[in-house]
């Protein structure tokens, strides 16, 4: 019962969270992309090139774009897609048309492309963050990949999101266009990418010391971070080292290196970001998720 009611609250949040993410993309489309002409590819991206063209609504034309593509990966691809994408691909439709009625900010199309793409992405990362997507151009690229199978799924929606950009600039007869709908969607990548990922606030150590057990204690006295030993093989001295794996918080990054170097200056060390990590000593687990 308990799960039961852990499972519904969850479903009931998810569908929040797809329902806000809706609104900040719309807020984005309607604001900047919309009065500036810009057009950030996909099928919301068409409907605007077609929006100056016929004067018919951007969400009706979108969603008339994506309801017959999702019928049809129903039927090539199953039902994976599942309800959250159609509600996703519904509710951003009607956001466009009717919700987020917001008035044109500014005529700038530099800031237009800038916080157009910020704010789409936002919106989108959101969507993807509680499980759901908004349909468009990744179902039709994921059919072009059923039949194309040696071009990957990612290429399809790239080359598909080009398209769409080149179509606003000539249409538009301003080469400008394309462009700034193409820093748009950058934009929009980047920032998807920052909301799934996050900021990376820890940083990973590989170290590879002969002194490994010495530095290993004194990341135990002086940051206490917990330090994982690997197994390796240098492969041209044929020799087995020890590899120190540990995790840090940025705070750290500086008074781990010293420590490292004033035990072993020639230690081999790599840093990498870090854009999550779980477990004790960081972010708790979600006992909730599904």
């Amino acid at each position: 019962m308990v799960t039961m009611l852990k499972r519904r609250r969850r479903t009931i949040i998810d569908y929040v969270g797809i329902s806000v993410g809706c609104m900040i993309m719309a807020l984005g489309f309607n604001s900047f992309c919309v009065p500036n002409k810009i057009a950030p590819g996909g099928f919301s991206g068409l409907a605007t090139v077609l929006y100056y063209i016929t004067g018919y609504p951007i969400g009706l034309v979108t969603l008339a774009f994506t309801i017959p593509l999702f019928i049809i990966s129903i039927k090539l691809l199953g039902i994976k897609f599942g309800a959250k994408t159609f509600y996703g691909t519904i509710l951003f439709s009607i956001c466009i048309d009717l919700i987020v009625r917001t008035p044109r900010i500014t005529d700038d199309l530099f800031l237009a492309a800038v916080f157009g793409g910020v704010l789409l992405g936002l919106g989108i990362g959101v969507v993807f963050k509680f499980g759901g997507t908004t349909g468009g151009t990744d179902l039709l690229a994921a059919i072009m990949h059923r039949y194309f199978s040696g071009i990957s799924i990612g290429t399809w929606l790239m080359a598909i999101d080009f398209v769409v950009v080149v179509i606003a600039g000539v249409v538009f007869g301003n080469i400008e266009i394309s462009m700034y709908s193409a820093l748009t969607l950058y934009l929009s990548m980047k920032m998807i990418d920052l909301i799934q990922e996050g900021i990376s606030y820890a940083k990973a150590f590989y170290i590879i010391s002969p002194k490994s057990e010495e530095i290993a204690q004194a990341i135990f006295d002086e940051l206490d971070r917990g330090v994982t030993t690997l197994k390796g093989r240098g492969m041209y001295t044929g020799k087995d080292k020890d590899v120190l794996f540990c995790i840090v918080h940025r705070s750290q990054v500086f008074k781990m290196k010293d420590i490292v170097r004033y035990i072993d200056p020639k230690a081999f060390m790599i840093l990498a970001d870090v854009y999550e990590v779980l477990g004790e000593g960081f972010k708790k687990i979600d006992s909730t998720a599904t």
